[in-house]
């Protein structure tokens, strides 16, 4: 058995069914995602921010820019919002994706965005906003759309490799690009609850490693090669739970 097996063998034996159980297997989880999703695009945000956000609801002595102030706010909003429909295995819908986006930009956008471009947060967006070094991105008319397909796509191969799905699904919604802004924190929010949803555990995306998921997202933006994506969020998610999954093949052999 592969180590990610043995982490998704671990995972489902949780049996989570209220959202109690899932703060419970969560709590640590949370407070780094939060902080590693917030940082691969706003190097101000601090772990220990974070963590005072997640357990406090307020920051002592902060004076740094208050826009990441909010972005972690609304990650620990979100997740708040979004556990009740993680243990009932929502289905993704468009508008769950507005939503989610609409939770995590809340008091985010600057000036231009909010005043000059009309753009407003759990909005698609309204000019052709494009990313990465192939400037992919669908053309504001066809967003909807886009989205879909990609729903319709993902139901139709849901019950297959879990993660390989996962991966397809947040390759193509970054390629996508549904929105001015936040598409990156949105899209790692989506990957989880997809993962959750079926069973399988959510992954952390490293700060650290950011150099390989660009490089993963850009090897599906250029080629649709989806290897890279999938293998690097294999690695992240052993990453993720090595530590748990050390912690309980210690305690399985002492009984």
């Amino acid at each position: 058995m592969s180590e990610y097996e043995k982490i998704v063998k671990l995972w489902q034996s949780y049996n989570l069914n209220d959202p109690h159980g899932l703060d419970r297997y969560l709590s640590s989880f949370r407070v780094l995602f939060a902080y590693n999703s917030g940082r691969i695009e706003n190097e101000e945000i601090t772990y220990h921010d974070t963590r005072e956000i997640f357990e406090n609801g307020k920051v002592s002595g902060y004076t740094g820019n208050t826009k990441a102030l909010f972005e972690q706010e609304n990650q620990k909003l979100c997740y708040e919002y979004l556990k009740k429909k993680i243990v009932d295995k929502e289905p993704i819908t468009v508008d769950l994706i507005q939503e989610i986006h609409r939770i995590l930009t809340s008091g985010t956008y600057d000036e231009r965005r909010y005043i000059e471009n009309g753009e407003r947060p759990g909005e698609f967006k309204k000019h052709d906003y494009v990313t990465g070094i192939h400037e992919v991105g669908s053309f504001p008319e066809d967003v909807e759309a886009d989205l879909q397909d990609l729903l319709e796509e993902m139901n139709e191969y849901s019950n297959k490799d879990v993660l390989k799905v996962a991966a397809y699904f947040h390759a193509r919604f970054e390629y996508i690009h549904p929105f001015a802004d936040g598409n990156g924190r949105v899209g790692r929010t989506l990957l989880n609850y997809f993962l959750m949803t079926h069973s399988h555990p959510p992954i952390i995306i490293y700060d650290e490693d950011k150099n390989g998921y660009y490089k993963a997202l850009e090897h599906y933006d250029q080629d649709e090669d989806l290897i890279s994506m999938h293998s690097f969020l294999k690695n992240q998610a052993e990453k993720t739970w090595a530590k748990t999954l050390e912690r309980q093949e210690r305690r399985n052999k002492e009984r």
